[in-house]
């Protein structure tokens, strides 16, 4: 193939992985299946680095593919399957429409020590078993939260505007959505950083991606060995400089006739605009490239020595990563209103419950990177970002938010899409006896106490006779439950209607167990069919 070829085809590529991402995400009518969405994933970086270290598995070996990919060929990764590095190429080729005056990309010397800083500080966080700079910092993750946060709620709100312009006129072939909102100070994050990738992106192209991007540094430091580089040939050169200005990365440097590979993203711009063909993208490399370009290559030289010795810092910090196994609201109309606040705060030893499938808050904390997808394709809207319910350690994870909520007993979805093993796949055999938590009874917070009225509204929801309706005073019942075939599905704590308090709650399982399945009653009563009346 040509190296002018290069470009449309990275260009058709890298759309079609930002457009169905987006898709993905968006995907409030739930169209793709659970195992389209797993298949798209397996080409994700960070995702399949911690589902390979929970073990091996066919669709952890995404992580394999992206580094022999990288191996032979570079950044490609960067440049054709991460959502987040092709956002802002979009954002990059904006600026340039929007400006009245082009203002050409140009050289800059890498910053190094922000980057592999920021790289080494992810390393030696996940040695020491905590995922939260990855879930900061990983490319795809945000990309996810960005869409979850900010562009899924707005096309949600256009679906149910046209909904109801199109109702008017008889035609239903769209039909209101409910999505529900999420805290602001979850967001504030979210909304900072991509204030900082759009910005970055704006204005110096794919600046990001090599300082701040711990995927983007390694990958980047692999492509120094990659078999395909992209280099300059010096006697074809005529110093136009046109590379120059087209270099999203600022990693050409055409004066000294030398290219920073470990920076490059492959956009192969460079290739399509040199009019020479001077600049070259094959395994005949004239020159070895510097850890910066225009430094001195020699070992005898000083930057070269840092440079080894970086390189040592980081290979054995990558053995021993990888050496160490670590991871082992709907209204029913005969729901009584509560004539007073309730005074009892709920009294929950472990406030953040994790989704069925996760099987312990350890396990969970370890291996969710935070990217949202489950929350997106949750049908009941459980699953809400949480803040400090975890610890600082499980920032932005997902929790099941009983008041937001309750867990469908047949629904699996969230184990089916999830990228990581953070929340592994289920039977929904399996999912009826799953305990992620266990139901407790607050009587004096109940409306049957309190207000000496009828309710019954908790039993009615749950699906496994956890919560069962027995003699009080009268003709009045009071709930009572059982721990032992509670599975924590929160369809109790969700429906009861007192507040800011509920009398009945769920309380999370630090371990997930295996709850008992409710006693089934066979009907002993004879149907007498000659005096059936039909």
């Amino acid at each position: 193939m040509q190296a002018k070829h290069l470009k449309p085809l990275r260009v058709i590529i890298s759309l079609f992985f930002l457009i169905v991402a987006t898709l993905i995400f968006i995907d409030f009518r739930h169209e793709f299946s659970e195992g389209f969405i797993t298949s798209f994933l397996y080409f994700q970086f960070g995702p399949s680095v911690i589902r390979i270290l929970q073990g091996f598995a066919l669709v952890a070996t995404g992580f394999i593919f992206v580094l022999i990919l990288t191996a032979l060929f570079g950044r490609v990764y960067c440049s054709t399957i991460c959502p987040l590095g092709i956002f802002q190429d979009v954002i990059s080729w904006l600026s340039i429409k929007l400006r009245k005056k082009r203002r050409p990309y140009k050289y800059a010397r890498p910053h190094n020590i922000l980057r592999y800083s920021l790289l080494a500080l992810t390393v030696i966080f996940l040695l020491f078993g905590s995922i939260v700079i990855l879930t900061l910092l990983d490319p795809y993750s945000n990309f996810g939260r960005f869409i979850t946060y900010f562009v899924r709620p707005a096309t949600v709100e256009v679906n149910n505007w046209f909904a109801s312009f199109l109702t008017t006129r008889g035609i239903y072939t769209l039909f209101p959505v409910s999505e529900p909102s999420i805290r602001w100070e979850i967001m504030l994050f979210p909304l900072l950083l991509l204030g900082l990738v759009v910005g970055m992106a704006y204005k110096n192209g794919r600046l990001y991606c090599n300082t701040v991007c711990p995927v983007g540094t390694l990958l980047g430091y692999a492509s120094r060995f990659s078999a395909f580089r992209i280099f300059i040939d010096e006697k074809s050169c005529t110093m136009c400089g046109r590379c120059n200005p087209v270099c999203k990365s600022s990693c050409i440097n055409f004066r000294e006739s030398e290219i920073d590979f470990s920076r490059c993203v492959a956009c192969y711009n460079c290739l399509s605009i040199c009019p020479d063909n001077a600049i070259k993208y094959s395994t005949d490399h004239r020159k070895e490239l510097p850890e910066a370009a225009g430094q001195p290559s020699r070992e005898s030289d000083t930057g070269a020595g840092n440079d080894k010795s970086k390189r040592n810092f980081l290979l054995s910090a990558l053995v021993m990563f990888f050496g160490i196994n670590r991871f082992s609201r709907a209204t029913d109309s005969d729901i009584p209103e509560p004539e007073q606040d309730t005074k009892i705060p709920e009294d929950r030893d472990f406030p953040a419950v994790s989704p069925p499938g996760s099987r312990s808050l350890d396990h969970f904390n370890k291996a969710c990177t935070a990217c949202t997808l489950c929350v997106g394709v949750c049908p009941t809207h459980v699953l809400q970002p949480s803040l400090l319910e975890y610890g600082v350690g499980g920032l932005l994870q997902p929790r099941m938010d009983f008041h937001a909520g309750f867990c469908n007993f047949d629904c699996t979805a969230c184990g089916e899409v999830c990228p990581t093993g953070a929340i592994l796949p289920l039977t929904r055999d399996d999912k009826h006896v799953t305990q992620i938590g266990v139901v407790k009874f607050e009587r004096e917070n109940c409306v049957v106490y309190t207000d000496n009225t009828s309710c019954g509204a908790c039993s009615e929801h749950c699906p496994t006779r956890a919560c069962d309706m027995v003699p009080y005073i009268g003709e009045l019942t009071i709930p009572e439950v059982n721990e032992d075939t509670c599975i924590g599905c929160g369809a109790c704590e969700y429906i009861c209607p007192t507040r800011p308090y509920r009398a009945i709650y769920v309380d999370g399982n630090r371990r997930h167990k295996i709850a008992d399945r409710p006693e089934t009653q066979a009907v002993d009563q004879e149907v007498d069919f000659e005096d059936f009346p039909f």
